[in-house]
């Protein structure tokens, strides 16, 4: 059976939608082109993976991966979502204990508060090893708790930008993160 190229074309269509994203937001939150973004939902076939579908896949919020499973008529796995309350256990945002799980008390208070407070918009988890570290920067980015669909999008573009800067600093392997 084929790649089913009309199919990615709709799944990546149908998630810009939800996100409320035009074309033009989806490429910046990728940090790829308007025109890939474009050529991604035309749905022509290609004899190759395009190399940008990671990062699309990144900023929809998918699995890696899910593209190809799309293609092979299946769904895309979307990554677990953060709507932890102050309260409640926040592998996703702290080291984990031997156990593997990490209660809201292991964490500063100023943390748990700001988790718990206004609308999740996006979480990453950045490798530092191009910085020369083996850590891993985790960021969850909030909105604020009224916001209107229009401001949650302003928020969603300067995090993409934000995203896009954070990650040139590993690209070019000079830049440092200042402390």
């Amino acid at each position: 059976m084929g790649r089913d190229w009309a199919r990615l074309a709709k799944a990546i269509e149908a998630a810009r939608d939800t996100k409320g994203w035009t074309q033009v937001a989806l490429a910046e939150a990728a940090g790829v082109s308007e025109s890939t973004v474009q050529n991604l939902e035309s749905g022509k076939g290609r004899k190759r993976m395009p190399s940008s579908l990671p990062k699309v896949e990144r900023a929809l919020g998918w699995r890696p991966g899910s593209g190809e499973a799309v293609l092979a008529g299946g769904d895309p796995s979307l990554h677990e979502p953060q709507t932890h309350s102050g309260s409640a256990k926040l592998r996703a945002v702290a080291g984990t204990s031997a156990s593997g799980e990490v209660s809201a008390a292991e964490l500063p208070l100023r943390i748990v508060q700001e988790l718990a407070d206004g609308p999740l918009l996006d979480t990453t988890v950045m490798d530092l090893t191009p910085l020369g570290s083996d850590a891993r920067m985790i960021v969850v980015v909030k909105g604020t708790p009224d916001a209107s669909p229009e401001q949650i999008r302003k928020d969603l573009l300067a995090w993409a930008k934000a995203q896009r800067l954070l990650q040139s600093m590993g690209d070019d392997g000079s830049s440092e993160i200042a402390n």
